[in-house]
């Protein structure tokens, strides 16, 4: 079977374009105009794909690739043979997504799944919901009463856009999101699956039953966000939850109700953060952490994986372990267990 081309094939950088690109040096030997149409890793790469290389452990794979181009830190790149067109440059990985970026640029965001333009037949849009130009609505999609939809924006197949929801522009809204009660920006990615402004979990506990808290709020999210395919954000219960400008969320995260997220933040695969808990600016939350409610990560703090956070985090600080505690103090009880540890075996 012939294998499937999920991207269009784009019309190619030459070399000369990728060193003003990157603002990589030409090493001696290459040839600027000689055309890469594609990115590839240095032990699949053909004679129209660019590689790059940062680390030694990939030196034999240099010397036998059959990339038409390299991007190299200075010290490897006499290792290339003399074949590959080298550009040299101290970061070649941000160079190699830069150059990736410009020649895959339909790859950054969910787009149409039905190739249209405007609403396609199939979608449902209230009367009342305003679109803006020049908007992508995909089969089966429905907007609300009352929502509102930028210019520029792509809602895909399936999606579901709440009554009264503001979606700003040129966002993209992957397949079968679910969007209500919530307040959205420009340039935001929600990733198939997305679940945004769905009740936050709060019952008033009872020996006869639960009894749930109505939640009221809204779920805020601010510019340039992006959201990883199946993560849920409950909306907030009197007040919002928030997501700042410019963080990132990966796959299969759960933000509860009223919780505050800054600017720039990165949150891992399956972090879970409980209701009301902040999040400061350029926070990173590795996979799997854990974050109890009401509590305060101060701004660019960093939390290991698998971390289980039951206080607050100083600014900067970086934490590991269940139950989380600084890194230096997690390293000694670390040392001191395994130490116990051979002193035992050899008793």
């Amino acid at each position: 079977m012939t294998e499937p081309q999920f991207f269009k094939a784009p019309a190619g950088l030459t070399v000369g374009q990728i060193a003003e690109l990157t603002g990589a040096r030409v090493c001696a030997g290459a040839r600027l105009e000689h055309l890469i149409s594609n990115v590839a890793p240095l032990d699949r790469a053909g004679p129209h794909d660019l590689a790059f290389i940062d680390n030694a452990q990939y030196l034999d794979a240099l010397i036998s690739t059959g990339a038409g181009a390299c991007l190299a830190v200075e010290r490897f790149a006499a290792k290339a043979p003399s074949r590959i067109n080298v550009l040299c440059i101290a970061e070649p990985y941000p160079a190699f997504v830069a150059v990736a970026r410009r020649l895959y640029p339909e790859a950054l965001r969910p787009t149409t799944l039905f190739g249209s333009q405007g609403v396609a037949p199939g979608a449902v849009v209230h009367p009342s919901a305003r679109i803006e130009s020049e908007v992508t609505i995909d089969p089966g999609a429905v907007i609300g009463p009352h929502a509102g939809i930028g210019a520029g924006t792509v809602i895909c197949a399936t999606a579901v856009i709440g009554p009264h929801v503001q979606i700003g522009r040129h966002c993209s809204i992957g397949a079968g999101c679910s969007i209500t009660h919530a307040v959205i920006g420009d340039d935001v990615i929600l990733h198939p699956g997305v679940r945004i402004g769905q009740d936050g979990f709060r019952y008033q506990l009872g020996a006869r039953g639960h009894t749930k808290a109505p939640q009221l709020g809204r779920v805020i999210i601010q510019d340039h966000v992006e959201i990883g395919a199946g993560t849920t954000i409950d909306r907030g219960a009197s007040g919002d939850t928030m997501i700042g400008e410019g963080t990132k969320i990966d796959n299969l995260v759960q933000i509860g109700h009223n919780v505050i997220v800054g600017r720039n933040c990165i949150i891992v695969a399956q972090c879970g953060i409980s209701g009301s808990a902040v999040l400061g600016d350029n926070v990173i939350l590795a996979g799997q952490v854990g974050i109890a409610d009401h509590l305060t990560i101060g701004e660019g703090a960093m939390i290991g994986a698998k971390s289980g956070v039951g206080s607050d985090v100083p600014a900067g600080e970086k934490w590991f372990g269940y139950p989380a505690c600084p890194s230096q103090e997690f390293i000694r009880a670390t040392v001191a267990l395994r130490r116990a540890g051979r002193s035992r075996k050899k008793d």
